[in-house]
């Protein structure tokens, strides 16, 4: 062969024996047909499908007790698939505290898209029961929610949604599977901003749909991820492989710290009140005891006298980390309210903390120091 084609063909291994421990990065954005036109990995082309994107939905269906699995390019667009199944003049019912992506999405996109949506406390079950419609089709639940870490009862919500034939949609990033499965508890789609404790690095961003069967709702989220190109990149897949073979152990770990976190923060004398469903006091805790298998590792706090001081405790930190994501091995804080903007209902004073795997000694130590006048 010629140089030129050599540098293309030259690196190609032929009848390679050698089987890898860690799943091969296949970066292809297209894959070769045989002489009889068959695909003979059954892969046609990087939005349709690649081998490191059907090795996680495979995965993340078994982990999460689900029929399939669909992988996105964000946490919001795998939301934005569910609300896009739906049909002008449906409406939503979602939590008056969702997490502040779900609520602009609905109010400022689909709203145009001629959606309605109700926004109402869905730890009261007779609440959701009176916000249904004729026309309601979908319940998103948050549980735990973003950013007050309400707990919401998904079998009760689910019996009273299927009685009515609207759809369960729950968004359980904070949970993730170790500690909740939704489908188990009569959901039909589980959500995860995979960007989370699923990667777990803060390395990648991703997300994905879990449903409990290939119905219409999975095809119509299956067709927007092909048509939409709304698919993560072979490296994010690799990436979130690798992420999902600590999950549980990461998950372990953070939780640990985080109820010594709570029950220390519990006590300062310069908090206002603890948002984490390990504490007794939490409203949630009884429901979170039956419904989880441990309580995770987010948390907000409501700091005394209000917006500055909040604003003097982030300044202070120095181990914790200042920035928007949570569920990486690192401590991450936040003002929530500031970075949600002035539509947010977060109160202001409010404290949304990531916690890591640090030593719980040091994350402490930095937070008393914080704390302190």
């Amino acid at each position: 062969m010629e140089f030129e084609t050599l540098s293309i063909h030259g690196g190609h291994l032929e009848n390679h024996a050698a089987v890898p421990i860690v799943p091969p990065l296949v970066l292809s954005s297209t894959f070769e047909r045989g002489a009889d036109g068959v695909l003979p990995g059954g892969f046609l082309y990087g939005r349709t499908g690649n081998p490191n994107r059907e090795s996680i939905e495979q995965l993340l269906a078994k982990l999460e007790s689900g029929a399939a699995a669909l992988a996105f390019a964000s946490g919001s667009a795998a939301m934005f698939a569910v609300f896009h199944a739906l049909r002008p003049g449906d409406h939503v019912i979602a939590p008056d505290d969702a997490y502040h992506g779900t609520m602009a999405l609905l109010r400022n996109v689909f709203s145009r898209w001629g959606l309605t949506c109700s926004f109402v406390d869905l730890t009261k079950p007779e609440a959701f029961r009176a916000a249904l419609r004729p026309e309601t089709r979908l319940v998103w639940i948050e549980s735990p929610s973003n950013p007050l870490l309400k707990i919401t009862d998904i079998q009760e919500i689910s019996r009273i949604a299927h009685e009515a034939g609207v759809l369960v949609g729950v968004d359980s990033t904070f949970a993730t599977p170790v500690l909740q499965n939704p489908l188990l508890l009569g959901a039909d789609v589980v959500m995860h901003s995979a960007t989370k404790y699923l990667g777990g690095h803060s390395d990648l961003i991703s997300g994905c749909l879990v449903f409990k069967e290939t119905d219409e709702t999975f095809a119509h989220a299956r067709q927007y991820q092909t048509l939409g190109g709304a698919v993560p990149s072979p490296f994010d897949c690799w990436l979130l492989a690798r992420g999902l073979q600590t999950l549980s152990l990461r998950v372990a770990a953070q939780m640990k710290n985080a109820q010594a976190v709570a029950e220390y923060l519990e006590g300062h004398p310069a908090v206002e009140k603890v948002h984490y469903p390990g504490l007794w006091s939490h409203p949630g805790h009884a429901l979170a005891s039956k419904q989880m298998r441990g309580f995770g590792a987010m948390m907000s706090l409501q700091i005394k006298n209000g917006e500055a001081a909040t604003a003097k405790v982030l300044s202070k930190v120095a181990l914790c980390r200042r920035a928007t994501s949570l569920g990486g091995t690192e401590t991450l804080i936040e003002h929530r309210a500031l970075v949600e903007g002035p539509d947010t209902t977060t109160p202001r004073n409010l404290i949304r903390l990531s916690v890591g795997i640090e030593h719980v000694a040091d994350i402490i130590a930095d937070l008393e120091q914080a704390l302190s006048v």
